[in-house]
């Protein structure tokens, strides 16, 4: 049976009512969910919070996916990313003047673009310089507008197809391309400055 076959499965069992159904849910899609809000948010805290209310709207809206429509994790994103732009739109103020958190915990560590590269047996000075080039896409993805942020998320960070993030942000598949384009040319300007600043 192929994995979408079987997170349908554990889909209908869960609306069902079944609660092992509902916790596999939880264990697969978890990781995945906090990452977009952690990378989106900037904020462990935020991310942990946000993570929590999308298994919440997911656990009361269960039953209204339709496996019809397209993949469960497509419907998953457009619930993710929806309740993200709501958090966005509420704090919008507070964001203009949040600076960037400073440290990170042994937590966000494990999330960081240089922990989803193989390390390899790379010498500690390595390591290091991986981890900062990680912080400083990290930050940089801050500084993105949303639209783009979520779109390089998606397509660099979660590896969704062009399709399925279309479908889960709700725009033509040409507007997901440009979005990607233009953010990750402004990232890169970005990193350019940082990099730049850090010589």
């Amino acid at each position: 049976m192929e994995d979408a076959q079987v997170v349908n499965l554990i889909v209908r069992r869960a609306a069902a009512g079944d609660s092992l159904a509902w916790e596999d849910l939880v264990h697969r899609f978890n990781r995945r969910i906090y990452n977009i809000c952690y990378r989106f948010s900037g904020s462990a805290e935020h991310a942990d919070d946000l993570t929590q209310e999308v298994f919440i709207k997911m656990f009361k809206t269960l039953s209204t996916y339709d496996v019809e429509r397209g993949a469960f994790m497509t419907w998953v994103t457009t619930i993710t990313r929806n309740l993200l732009v709501d958090h966005f739109r509420k704090s919008k103020q507070d964001r203009a003047t949040d600076s960037i958190d400073a440290g990170t915990s042994p937590e966000e560590d494990s999330l960081t673009l240089a922990d989803q590269l193989e390390d390899g047996g790379l010498r500690p000075d390595e390591v290091q310089k991986k981890r900062q080039v990680a912080e400083m896409v990290h930050q940089g993805l801050q500084k993105l507008s949303p639209e783009l942020r979520e779109a390089l998320i998606l397509r660099d960070l979660q590896d969704m197809d062009y399709r399925e993030i279309a479908t889960a942000l709700k725009v033509p598949e040409g507007t997901v391309k440009s979005r990607i384009n233009r953010g990750r040319a402004e990232l890169a300007r970005l990193l350019s400055r940082t990099y730049k600043q850090v010589i």
